[in-house]
């Protein structure tokens, strides 16, 4: 996490100072922000490495924070929620949201998440491929840029659904179990909640409009790619 810059949007002056302080000593740039507002003009002047971003913010709340972000960025996004509600967890991975940790958390384990959710980012940068870009029934994958298109027509994708996506077109036909997912895409042992994938499944194939189908799921082990027309 060395000299990685981490946005905290956080409206608890005493909660933004731990998590500023657990960063620092991680040899991380710390921004703060206490409201939506701020968080978004800090993201627009700086250059940012992950968002932490709780829910309930004054003025502008995480979810509008998180969805004017994903307009134009795919920064990792770990969101803050206050209770253990699927509605706000469901919500906030359809807005873009990466990961989430509730509240009252352990900063050591918000702390492990972050660390996991950049060295993702690492490993997608740094490992070696057979190729730059992978082209499959009309969609075309552009790793150095972290592109995708549809039948020549952008489509915008978070973090992690790029890291889905390129895990199942670099195996076409293969059966990816949902543990190979976690550990490849968050890094943290499967806990046999099935929430994160999925939705970020469901999203992926929504923007992928008519070629959903090619995302097919493998009962009781995961998903694969390549079946659909």
């Amino acid at each position: 996490m060395r000299g990685t810059t981490i946005l905290v949007v956080e409206d608890e002056p005493i909660l933004r100072e731990i998590l500023k302080d657990y960063f620092l000593n991680e040899g991380c740039r710390v921004l703060e922000a206490g409201d939506g507002h701020l968080a978004l003009s800090l993201f627009q002047e700086q250059t940012v490495d992950l968002l932490v971003l709780d829910i309930m913010l004054p003025g502008l709340d995480g979810w509008s924070v998180c969805r004017r972000i994903r307009k134009n960025s795919d920064i990792p996004i770990l969101m803050l929620t206050a209770r253990a509600d699927e509605d706000d967890t469901l919500l906030g991975f359809e807005l873009g949201a990466d990961d989430y940790v509730v509240k009252p958390y352990s900063p050591p384990i918000l702390l492990a998440r972050a660390k996991r959710l950049l060295e993702s980012r690492s490993r997608a940068s740094s490992a070696p491929r057979s190729g730059d870009e992978l082209l499959a029934h009309g969609i075309h994958l552009h790793f150095p840029s972290r592109t995708v298109t549809v039948d020549g027509t952008a489509v915008d994708l978070t973090h992690t659904e790029f890291e889905i996506l390129g895990l199942l077109m670099q195996n076409p036909g293969i059966a990816i179990a949902r543990e190979q997912f976690i550990t490849r895409i968050w890094g943290y042992e499967y806990d046999g909640d099935d929430r994160t994938l999925n939705t970020h499944i469901r999203n992926l194939r929504t923007k992928l409009g008519d070629k959903a189908g090619l995302i097919s799921t493998v009962v009781r082990i995961g998903y694969k790619f390549g079946d659909g027309r």
